[in-house]
């Protein structure tokens, strides 16, 4: 047909239905390209501990680098580990020494970014109890997330530095909310804490004192965990995760009010407490993500010693090669 013969208002209407093809033509492929990636986490996301996975996840730096992330809770670290070396999972969090354990079970992980240089873990006690030591906790109760969780383990190194072992105390695994709930309660005289418990406690009026486990034992922040078969075969995936996280971990480090504000309109189940989300992130950069000199960096020196006391007290038979348990591929120079 001639397309003189068309009437003007056909045509208009014609171009103006393939101009708005062409604009939803990107968007369309845009959102067809996102990659679904699985997120494990050793404890619920909405946890202020995972406030770099969502303020990443807010700001859209897993969607500018191509994903679509999805988080699934776990059952602790170790339990990440082995759904990640299972390939339940691409890609999973716990702490920067959970490979120690891991590859002693013949689970193939590594991990590929440690978000901090400090340790996750405090020792957090009622002041009136005056427990200035983790020698003072023999014969005390203290709780922790899970037995399979390395806040466990750190807990434990605590108390190898003093003599003590798990016989000595009453440790009780009490899940994400118990651990901190029973200790409120004074059900127990002490927890293996996180910054966002040891704030929780505080803001409802426990008094407290806080000793963190580098005083006594190095253990490590968060990581990222991957296995040895992703990390082979799809490097590109773990690069991108990585970069994005540790984007969010950075956005904290800068500005933790910002921060708090952008991980409020984003987690529901923290709406209207952005004062307390702030205090929590300044605990996260005073405690855990400082002195970092790249961040997410593993520092070799300090998995070793980590490593040698899991040894040493027979969390893990035999030592693995060091280059076996972390990567810094992702991080380094980044």
């Amino acid at each position: 047909m001639n397309p003189s013969h068309i009437p003007a208002v056909t045509r208009r209407l014609c171009l103006a239905l393939a101009a708005c093809a062409g604009l939803a033509a990107p968007i369309g492929a845009q959102a067809q390209a996102l990659q679904e990636v699985t997120y494990l986490l050793p404890a619920p996301g909405t946890l202020p501990a995972f406030g770099p996975w969502m303020l990443a996840q807010a700001k859209g730096y897993y969607k500018a680098e191509g994903l679509e992330v999805k988080f699934v809770t776990g059952r602790g670290g170790v339990d990440v580990a082995k759904q990640v070396g299972a390939g339940n999972a691409v890609i999973g969090g716990a702490i920067g020494d959970t490979p120690i354990i891991a590859r002693a079970q013949g689970i193939p992980v590594k991990a590929v970014a440690v978000l901090g240089a400090g340790s996750l873990m405090q020792l957090v006690t009622h002041k009136d109890q005056r427990i200035e030591s983790p020698r003072e906790l023999r014969g005390k109760t203290v709780t922790v997330l899970a037995y399979t969780d390395t806040t466990y383990y750190a807990l434990l190194g605590m108390m190898s530095k003093v003599q003590l072992t798990k016989a000595d105390v009453n440790i009780q695994a009490a899940g994400p909310a118990g651990v901190w709930q029973q200790f409120l309660a004074k059900k127990s005289d002490g927890m293996a804490s996180t910054p966002d418990w040891t704030v929780t406690v505080m803001e409802q009026g426990a008094q407290v004192d806080i000793l963190p486990a580098d005083v006594y034992f190095k253990s490590m922040a968060q990581a990222i965990l991957a296995s040895d078969d992703t990390i082979k075969s799809n490097p590109q995936l773990i690069q991108k995760l990585v970069r994005a996280t540790i984007k969010g971990m950075k956005d904290i480090m800068a500005n933790p009010k910002d921060a708090a504000k952008v991980y409020v309109s984003h987690v529901q189940t923290h709406k209207g407490k952005e004062a307390s989300i702030e205090k929590m992130f300044e605990m996260y950069n005073k405690y855990v993500y400082a002195n970092q000199k790249v961040p997410g960096t593993m520092d070799e020196e300090r998995l070793d010693g980590l490593q040698k006391f899991y040894v040493a007290n027979g969390v893990v038979p035999n030592a693995t090669p060091l280059k076996e348990l972390y990567t810094n591929q992702f991080v380094a120079g980044k």
